[in-house]
């Protein structure tokens, strides 16, 4: 029977890339890993990675053999959460991922209720941009990380994960008063012959705010790039730069005299939680998730 620790290491190596990262992870020394997959690999009697150039690929077996042990982890959390269910309440650590405007609007809300409600529960957050999101609760660096997608860019389904909705978040337009001539017909080319705030290169909510700008008819100037949206708002209530941001930012910062917001939303992005398969019963991550929707709705 095949070592489910090394078959963990494989999964590992598939989500995190390098024997390195995966070392670290897990407080492993990196020869102490290759050694593990070595052993893997003499036990399967198959190629299961490649040596290409400096890196370290893993072979259509290993795949086969991770979609494997991706089942077998998924029956565990399912164990471990009927376990779970039959103590009183939810209690233990629940390890939380959110992003910057979750993290400022909705956390804290359901911070409160779990404090109020579940007592026993120690709840730890981070803060994860969207890309790493939902790599990170497969790796098990969390257990309940919240992501987002946007219009015409949707999230893949991902082998592993479950996902559940919290909302729908209005994207609008945002720049200072003294733009002439604002109104919902123009949409973004109002704000065409302004700097632009925007996420960096490389994110789904820059692709998508790309898009929408070019489909207004003009190519945005992007003077500014920066993950942190209160940077965004700073810029654009200071008159330095036009940004798309969304409602959520508005419900723990209310826009100043002589913001202009379009009163029609541009598209919405969608706001939604992933946990690893199978823990979804957990009575941890069902209190969480039942905290985040109050709050979610709370903002609404």
């Amino acid at each position: 029977m095949y070592d489910l620790h090394k078959l963990r290491l494989l999964r590992e190596l598939k989500l995190r890339g390098t024997v390195t990262a995966v070392a670290e992870a897990l407080s492993y020394s990196p020869s102490t890993v290759s050694q593990h997959l070595a052993q893997l690999e003499s036990q399967v009697g198959v190629k299961l990675m490649e040596q290409v150039g400096r890196r370290l690929v893993l072979t259509p077996a290993a795949d086969v053999l991770i979609a494997h042990t991706e089942a077998v982890m998924t029956q565990l959390e399912r164990a471990e959460a009927d376990m779970a269910a039959t103590r009183t309440g939810a209690v233990g650590l629940l390890r939380v991922g959110a992003f910057q405007t979750v993290a400022l609007g909705l956390v804290p809300l359901m911070l409160t209720t779990l404090r109020e409600q579940h007592p026993g529960l120690r709840v730890e957050v981070g803060h994860l941009e969207e890309r790493q999101a939902q790599a990170a609760v497969l790796a098990r660096d969390f257990d309940l990380v919240v992501t987002e997608d946007f219009p015409g860019h949707p999230v893949p389904a991902r082998q592993g994960l479950h996902d559940d909705t919290l909302r729908q978040d209005g994207l609008r337009l945002a720049v200072r008063s003294n733009v002439a001539g604002l109104n919902d017909q123009q949409g973004p080319a109002a704000a065409k012959d302004f700097p632009w705030v925007m996420e960096p290169e490389g994110t789904t909510a820059r692709a998508w705010a790309s898009t929408l700008c070019r489909e207004a008819g003009f190519e945005p100037d992007v003077r500014f790039e920066a993950t942190d949206v209160l940077f965004h708002r700073q810029l654009v209530i200071e008159g330095q730069a036009a940004a798309l941001l969304p409602d959520l930012l508005w419900r723990t910062a209310p826009p100043p005299p002589g913001l202009l917001r379009l009163s029609e939303p541009l598209g919405e992005r969608r706001i939604f939680t992933s946990v690893r398969s199978g823990s979804e019963r957990h009575p941890a991550i069902v209190a969480a998730r039942s905290a985040l929707l109050a709050a979610a709705r709370e903002r609404a």
